[in-house]
């Protein structure tokens, strides 16, 4: 690795920087454009079909599927950006540790947080106010026991 015959990781003489060290001066003086660093996520279900209903009827909609192999995928619809889906399969595990993910309201709270208990999830945290300009959350448990919240501006 790093180059052929004797002396394959020396620098040339005269090239005082290296590629490698420009490319690194260079990412440190530019400023990074606006990008979304979410692409994907992934909520994990012990019963796939238990999981895909909680949803279906949270968001009033009807999630497309897909079985590949050992996994079972339901993806949340979306019109641009980024997106999701429920996964089923080795390795998927269901948990109210870690990241906290925010879901868009696809309607006003007081008419979602219903649906979470009458499909098997818990409330934790009624209709908060975060901010007037940001809005409004509600943490819950989804029916395979998930922590996520529910985002309503």
């Amino acid at each position: 690795m790093g180059g052929s015959g004797k002396g394959g990781n020396l620098k040339k003489a005269g090239n005082s920087e290296s590629q490698a060290e420009k490319k690194a001066k260079k990412s440190k003086e530019t400023p990074l454009s606006p990008i979304s660093f979410l692409t994907w996520f992934e909520i994990p279900a012990h019963d796939f079909q238990r999981a895909v209903a909680f949803y279906n009827r949270l968001f009033n909609v009807e999630m497309e599927t897909s079985e590949v192999n050992t996994y079972a995928m339901a993806f949340l619809p979306h019109d641009k950006g980024m997106s999701g889906a429920i996964i089923c399969g080795e390795g998927s595990i269901p948990s109210d540790k870690g990241p906290l993910l925010y879901l868009n309201a696809s309607a006003p709270l007081e008419d979602m947080l219903p649906r979470i208990e009458e499909m098997g999830g818990r409330l934790l945290l009624g209709k908060t106010l975060i901010s007037e300009s940001a809005g409004y959350f509600a943490l819950f448990l989804d029916s395979e026991g998930n922590k996520l919240a529910l985002h309503e501006k």
